[in-house]
């Protein structure tokens, strides 16, 4: 991921330093229902291309008990970020500039009890995905998940939707496309990191859990 902003739609001014998604304001409640019931107790979450940070005010309303660490390579939403942290006082960090490009961006990171991704691999190079994975064997505790959230082909159950989709994104930048369940499964597999769950979500979107082999 480089530095410049990239995002697929409009983001409002919501005063303040915070900014607003259309898309985030649509989902990040049933995005937060499924967290809500796979997220460990007390877990301590890292979340990749955090946005605008309204998943991560969303999350940590419905789970009292989790703190989060919002992230992103953009400073204007890295403000956004920090700006919606005030809802929720005490569990959300001030948010870190992080690449998943970059070699070993996990390194003085800690651990974490989850990795949460929306949205972001269709976006961003391949090896956007592959920082992901890479980094899960390093930052996860025992019984840590890895929870993706977006479009994937899925062979020929692809939605028709999710094939036009990927033609946009590949005509906007070649490296961009959505992304092969079998590729993400195989990449985290590598890393022994299994799919544990593959959850429907509206608009062919998909929710996938994955922990330790």
């Amino acid at each position: 991921m480089s530095k410049k902003p990239i995002h697929l739609e409009s983001r409002d001014d919501a005063g303040e330093l915070r900014l607003s998604s259309p898309s985030a304001g649509r989902n990040s409640a049933i995005i937060a229902e499924v967290l809500k019931t796979h997220m460990p107790e007390n877990a301590r979450v890292l979340e990749i291309a955090s946005g605008t940070g309204e998943h991560a005010v969303a999350a940590c309303t419905s789970r009292p008990d989790i703190v989060w660490q919002t992230s992103d390579p953009d400073e204007r939403s890295r403000q956004s970020q920090d700006a919606w942290c005030s809802e929720c006082p005490g569990q959300i960090s001030k948010s870190l500039e992080i690449n998943t490009m970059a070699s070993n961006w996990w390194a003085d990171l800690g651990q974490f009890d989850a990795v949460f991704c929306a949205n972001m691999i269709h976006i961003a190079p391949w090896e956007a995905a592959l920082g992901i994975a890479n980094s899960a064997d390093h930052i996860l505790s025992d019984g840590g998940l890895v929870i993706l959230y977006g479009p994937y082909l899925e062979g020929v159950e692809t939605a028709e939707s999710n094939l036009r989709f990927d033609q946009n994104l590949k005509a906007r930048n070649i490296a961009w496309g959505v992304r092969s369940l079998d590729s993400v499964k195989h990449i985290f597999a590598d890393v022994g990191f299994n799919l544990q769950a593959r959850l429907e979500m509206p608009k062919e979107n998909r929710i996938l859990i994955f922990s330790r082999l």
